[in-house]
């Protein structure tokens, strides 16, 4: 298995890098957009198995209507420290909270998809005086999932899920390319990505210490769920207080069941009126890539009520 620097994962495109320190770590943000505290602060988050590019398509697009743009990755992934622990959610929702601050700003709009939609979510109740609105895609509320985790997912990627909790052979599979192309197809609904896409997702996993550090975050996901500090992360959840929200997801979501993905009446109310759901038929998980134009137009028509750029 070879490694790859994460230097070659800072690719080059209408957008600048940076490291930022937060939460004790150093994190990679690719940023774009005005600079000042005018202009709405925008924070997007990656999904699993992906890192920053996978928003290359709304970075440009948010940036040029006025938004203050920063993809950034995760603790473990791309150009961001990958310290041997911190794969929770209430401390990836730190980071993203220190990362805000770093960048010179009081608030912001976070934006995820999939895992990041899960930090997303978390981030209006363990760091609300940061989050200004919440943007999740492929990813039901966590209140939801949690109650029912097993019917969450479908059973294929039930078994796939099951597999990643034992350490060592996923992580192998993984930074080799097979496991990595596997998820994105079977949770994509397809093989909707050509080689170089793959390619460049497989050479983030193969920077040390990202394959194991990617998948942490879903093995924390499920075995917190009997444990106090899943229990403590789910009584935080449900003092939510509310919040802006939209929530996408893909009718070919290979990994999540889309007419599971509604918020649940019990859920709704903790979010609040200021609710927007919105399903896009024919994409699968990785709606950023799959479904490019229709995401960053629902974004932008969102934000504009939202977090109004001048």
């Amino acid at each position: 298995m070879s490694t790859v620097d994460s230097a070659t994962l800072l690719i080059d495109g209408p957008w600048q890098h940076r490291f930022v320190a937060a939460n004790g770590a150093r994190f990679h943000v690719s940023t774009a957009g005005p600079d000042g505290r005018e202009a709405p602060l925008v924070v997007l988050l990656h999904p699993v198995p992906q890192f920053w590019w996978a928003w290359r398509h709304q970075i440009p697009a948010l940036a040029e209507a006025g938004y203050r743009v920063a993809a950034m990755d995760v603790r473990g992934t791309g150009g961001s420290d990958k310290p041997p622990r911190g794969y929770d959610v209430p401390t990836l929702a730190a980071d993203v909270a220190g990362v805000v601050r770093s960048l010179g700003a009081d608030s912001a709009v976070v934006v995820g998809c999939g895992t990041g939609a899960t930090i997303a979510w978390a981030m209006a109740a363990l760091q609300p005086d940061v989050t200004r609105a919440v943007a999740a895609l492929s990813a039901p509320h966590p209140l939801d999932v949690l109650a029912r985790p097993y019917a969450a997912v479908r059973p294929g990627a039930a078994a796939r899920l099951a597999y990643v909790q034992v350490p060592g052979l996923p992580e192998r599979a993984l930074a080799d390319g097979d496991l990595a192309r596997r998820i994105l197809a079977d949770w994509g609904g397809g093989t909707w990505f050509d080689s170089s896409t793959a390619r460049r997702y497989v050479e983030a996993l193969q920077v040390p210490f990202a394959a194991h550090s990617q998948l942490e975050q879903l093995r924390w996901l499920s075995r917190s769920i009997p444990r106090m500090d899943g229990r403590r992360y789910l009584e935080r959840l449900r003092a939510t207080r509310p919040f802006p929200a939209l929530q996408m997801h893909g009718g070919r979501d290979g990994l999540l069941p889309a007419h599971r993905a509604p918020l649940s009446r019990r859920t709704a109310a903790l979010v609040g009126r200021d609710y927007r759901f919105e399903l896009v038929a024919d994409a699968g998980h990785f709606l950023p890539e799959q479904a490019p134009a229709v995401v960053t137009r629902t974004l932008l028509d969102w934000l504009a009520g939202v977090a109004p750029a001048a």
